[in-house]
């Protein structure tokens, strides 16, 4: 196989793969705010509706996909995170875990 058409080839299968952990990614569960590790740390799936009372170090403009722990692109609707294994959590979402990026 002459190198141009190995690099296709390989580029395809990175392609395919990509796409096919995308589609995984897309059909995995959401993060309930009554999921037991959800309540532990205080998650919302709308930063708009934390409790600043409880959790003071909230500050407006944090969210889940401005977190260096969430797992996907600033503008994603959901994505993953590292606290939470294999459940997505809302971009808009927040919990007392937050930490900037």
């Amino acid at each position: 196989m002459n190198a141009s058409r190995r690099s296709f080839v390989i580029f395809g299968i990175g392609m395919g793969s990509t796409l096919w952990l995308r589609q995984a990614r897309a059909d995995a569960p959401h993060l309930s705010e009554k999921d037991p590790a959800a309540v532990a740390v205080g998650y919302k799936e709308d930063a708009t509706k934390v409790d600043r009372a409880k959790y003071a170090n909230f500050v407006a403009g944090q969210t889940c996909a401005n977190c260096s722990l969430f797992d996907g692109k600033s503008g994603d609707a959901w994505g993953g995170c590292t606290l939470f294994g294999e459940k997505l959590v809302a971009g808009r979402g927040w919990c007392a875990s937050y930490t900037n990026m």
